[in-house]
């Protein structure tokens, strides 16, 4: 049997994948391959030769350290020239490619000690595109390339954005990558704020969030039948703003405690998969 995780997007609500990855730790799962996007890339990136509670240990800590001023280090020029038209993002992307190189624990995809699959889109066609291959770095920040927050990342002459876009949670490429067993892993929307974000970025942000997650239900419904799914629940109510990197602790932990909780219960086996997405308030 092939085993695949699967991460999604979500911008700072990846730290909700560290408490699902040490759940998953913790009950001996270790996967054959994984599968990300966005976020869920960067995440899958650490992971991917670091597969063990010390590796898991070591993501919490890096988002334990993790602040706006780091991933969306914004300036007033740059922001301004973006809003005018005359640069195509709001903000450098220096930061979080920092932080990428930084903590990539191998150069090119294909030597990645649990093989990893990044999607970004592309951005001329609309299409989703697996990076199964090539230099690491340059796929995740495809993969993460926020539409209109950060720049288009050109590989191979062809510009790509997030891959949220068009497959938040790839759950397509883990079945046709062969995968008998997934684990899927979405990181979950803000579902609870008490007020719309305030700033240009927080706005941009929440709206990319909310609708690129539409799409997991879906693919959950077309996909349960072709192979064994587990589908953790992303935490709900989430009143944690969209560039809000401060609260990642408590993410961690109630992911971690809800996470543990699924797995070890008969919910776990649910035929009803999509409906675990639901959020308790529009039920």
């Amino acid at each position: 049997m092939t085993t695949a995780v699967v991460l999604s997007g979500g911008a700072n609500l990846g730290a909700v994948h560290v408490g699902m990855l040490h759940a998953l730790i913790d009950e001996g799962v270790r996967p054959d391959l994984i599968v990300g996007t966005s976020v869920g890339a960067l995440n899958g990136l650490f992971m991917a030769s670091r597969w063990d509670r010390a590796g898991v240990d070591g993501l919490d800590v890096l988002w334990g350290a993790m602040r706006r001023s780091t991933v969306f280090p914004t300036r007033f020029v740059g922001g301004l020239l973006g809003f005018i038209g005359r640069r195509d993002h709001l903000v450098p992307p220096d930061g979080l490619r920092g932080l990428v190189e930084m903590h990539a624990g191998f150069g090119r995809l294909e030597d990645a000690p649990i093989p990893l699959h990044v999607v970004a889109t592309d951005l001329l066609t609309g299409v989703d595109r697996r990076f199964s291959s090539g230099p690491a770095v340059d796929a995740v920040m495809a993969s993460a390339a926020i539409p209109a927050v950060f720049p288009p990342v050109v590989i191979g002459g062809v510009p790509y954005i997030d891959g949220g876009v068009v497959n938040n949670t790839p759950i397509s490429h883990a079945v046709d990558l062969g995968a008998d067993e997934i684990w899927v892993l979405p990181a979950g929307t803000a579902c609870g704020l008490a007020a719309a974000p305030s700033s240009t970025l927080g706005i941009a942000l929440h709206a990319v969030t909310v609708l690129i997650n539409r799409r997991l239900q879906r693919d959950i419904e077309i996909f349960q039948d072709r192979c064994t799914m587990h589908v953790l629940p992303p935490l709900c109510p989430v009143a944690v703003g969209p560039s809000d990197f401060g609260r990642a602790r408590e993410l961690i932990d109630r992911s971690y405690l809800s996470s543990t909780d699924w797995i070890r219960s008969p919910r776990a086996e649910s035929g009803d998969l999509a409906g675990l997405l639901t959020h308790p308030h529009d039920r």
